[in-house]
């Protein structure tokens, strides 16, 4: 999730999503490893947005958490379709409001078959929502928390100055498996989440023209079975779809996928089905489209 709270209109956008999805991309086998479909703004139309997924390729997402409330919407929506699953966490902007009773209610949602992975947790010292202090109890101990349960987490870093790093390697000896979600880091850190056994996603910056460019650089250092792709809907539209629309949603990880591609000379198809494996290990579901 990004710390921006904007709010995006969705008024006819169900007549001209279709119209950006190139027909070559509806054989490519999708997977969304990072989404926010419990957001408000979802709420006029998330069946139409569920069934653009599908309709583009889509075998299966992930909808991730940012809090107790989150979380549990985040489990009512994985209900709805086969193919979609939730993680359960408390966002580092949320770390303040966290306490050891809903820590625990979490860990009881944990239990819920539909329930893939921990997350999102990390810190972000960006904005600084929740104080340094709070965020990395909460980490630590949320880590802790995924361990016992033996779920994979997804993890959220922004502007740590290494802190981040330092506690996970603290962390390490403890089997620690995940992803860094929305991997706009350098080269340092990336090899470092590699040597740590961590999985990288990337978002639609990978698309934009100047933002992207330093993350364009390293993608082909990164193994492709590691690799997964990601929306962080409603936000982080790709392009070319944020020409058109300001809210991003999951059918258009399809337009990460043909960038990857193009980036690391591979078949989108073959990439595709090589990422849609890599969720699947990393999340150890059961059945996908």
């Amino acid at each position: 999730m990004t710390p921006d709270t904007q709010r995006f209109s969705v008024n006819g956008i169900a007549l001209r999503v279709a119209a950006l999805i190139p027909e070559s991309v509806s054989i490519m086998k999708l997977f969304d490893s990072h989404c926010h479909l419990d957001d408000p703004v979802f709420a006029p139309d998330l069946d139409a947005v569920l069934d653009r997924f599908s309709t583009a390729g889509g075998a299966g997402l992930m909808i991730a958490g940012i809090d107790e409330k989150s979380c549990r919407a985040a489990v009512r929506l994985a209900e709805t379709r086969d193919f979609c699953w939730a993680a359960v966490g408390v966002h580092p902007h949320h770390a303040s409001e966290c306490t050891e009773e809903s820590l625990e209610a979490l860990i009881r949602l944990a239990a819920h078959p539909k329930v893939r992975a921990w997350g999102e947790i990390g810190l972000d010292f960006n904005r600084m929502y929740s104080p340094i202090a709070d965020q990395e109890k909460w980490l630590e101990r949320q880590i802790e928390a995924a361990g016992a349960l033996e779920l994979p987490i997804i993890f959220h870093e922004r502007d740590s100055g290494g802190r981040f790093l330092e506690l996970l390697r603290a962390h390490a000896d403890s089997g620690l498996k995940g992803v860094v979600h929305c991997f706009s880091g350098n080269r340092r850190e990336l090899e470092a989440y590699l040597e740590l056994g961590l999985c990288i996603g990337v978002t639609g910056i990978v698309t934009l023209q100047e933002r992207g460019a330093g993350l364009r650089e390293l993608i082909p250092a990164i193994p492709e079975t590691r690799l997964l792709a990601e929306t962080d809907a409603p936000w982080l539209t790709p392009s070319p779809e944020r020409n058109r629309f300001r809210r991003n949603e999951p059918a258009f990880v399809s337009s990460v996928v043909l960038r990857l591609a193009a980036l690391m000379d591979r078949d989108p198809d073959q990439l595709a089905q090589t990422l849609f494996d890599n969720a699947r290990r990393l999340f150890q579901f059961s059945h996908g489209r």
